[in-house]
């Protein structure tokens, strides 16, 4: 049996170059990729090699072929909205103790009127919640967020143009938000924390982003440990993609996110964002959250309230490295930033 293998797509172009010279990620020639690093794992062992696309075939190995297919497949449209650009999602809190906003918009007019700003800001997507899922957050009960979010759902659903996704790990508020009008089930336990969740999903027949995370919100910084990170989410993610399929969840309905900050050192966070363009070889849509996280207070001393460049930069990064989706609390300084380095690509 050969060792697995990964495929991390390096040295962006501005374009397709024609067949055969570049990979071209979700099928967008516009996130075209010259080279590759080849990694293989074999227990503790890992073996790492960088080759041109041109070489890549002459490369042995029988997963090869497909790991490249499911980079190169063009992803399917997610609610309705068609990926072929790095889509914005906006974040709205519905709580009285999320890191980032401290419960800003924990009254469901206020959140309410956020969510609407953020539309008018440019979110392609709004991402609403009602439990924080922080380092060391203490859990909330089904009842208690159905209350919080319900209102503000049905709310945004009657007045917003674009998509809302329902942010929980609890199948009775996937299935509530549904009904509400939530096209999107956006789940950091990867549909683990609740037994019914996988059912609940695949029962509504909406898009499902599944994120990575080691451990419970209240003790998933307590020490996280991995043998190689990014290869350890990427097998991860792909088991619960797998899990999802058997499931009855297509994986054209699936996003993956390898969970910054959710048991993570900076140095697990800073390596994931370097890598990120491994986890297309999932064949999924990729979605990156680093917005106002804790590991760019860590490389810079700051609050969350001034986090926007660090933001702005991991953004970046997740474009160049063809993300699909990235979330963010700052959606107009966002969609500046991704037009400005859109252009530039465009204009070589």
């Amino acid at each position: 049996m050969s060792a697995p293998l990964y495929i991390r797509p390096l040295g962006r172009l501005s374009s397709a170059t024609g067949e055969g010279r570049a990979i071209s990620v979700g099928g967008r020639p516009e996130a075209s990729f010259a080279a590759a690093e080849v990694v293989e794992r074999n227990g503790t062992s890992i073996r790492r090699r960088q080759i041109g696309v041109a070489d890549l075939s002459a490369t042995p190995h029988p997963g090869l072929a497909p790991v490249l297919q499911r980079i190169s497949s063009p992803r399917a449209a997610i609610a309705g909205v068609d990926l072929i650009r790095t889509l914005v999602m906006g974040i709205v809190n519905v709580t009285p103790d999320s890191f980032s906003d401290g419960g800003l918009h924990f009254d469901a007019g206020a959140a309410i009127a956020h969510a609407l700003q953020l539309e008018a800001e440019g979110a392609d997507i709004l991402d609403i919640g009602g439990e924080s899922t922080r380092p060391g957050a203490q859990p909330v009960d089904t009842e208690e967020e159905c209350r919080r979010v319900l209102p503000v759902i049905e709310a945004v659903v009657s007045q917003a143009r674009v998509p809302v996704s329902i942010d929980t790990r609890k199948a009775e508020v996937m299935r509530r938000a549904a009904a509400a009008g939530a096209r999107i089930i956006n789940d950091v336990s990867a549909l683990t924390h609740d037994a019914g969740s996988l059912a609940a999903a695949g029962e509504t027949g909406l898009p499902v982003i599944l994120m990575h995370a080691q451990g419970d919100p209240r003790t998933m910084q307590d020490g996280p440990r991995y043998d190689d990170v990014v290869l350890d989410v990427y097998d991860w993610l792909e088991a619960r993609v797998a899990a999802c399929e058997q499931a009855g969840i297509a994986r054209e309905r699936i996003i993956v996110d390898p969970g910054i900050g959710f048991g993570k050192t900076l140095a697990h966070n800073l390596s994931l964002l370097s890598a990120l363009s491994t986890f297309h070889g999932i064949g999924c849509a990729l979605l990156l959250g680093a917005s106002r996280k804790t590991f760019i207070g860590k490389l810079l001393g700051v609050p969350p309230a001034e986090r926007l460049p660090g933001s702005l930069a991991a953004a970046l990064i997740g474009a160049d490295q063809g993300a699909q989706i990235v979330r963010v609390h700052d959606v107009a300084a966002t969609r500046q930033a991704l037009a400005v380095w859109a252009g530039a690509a465009a204009a070589n």
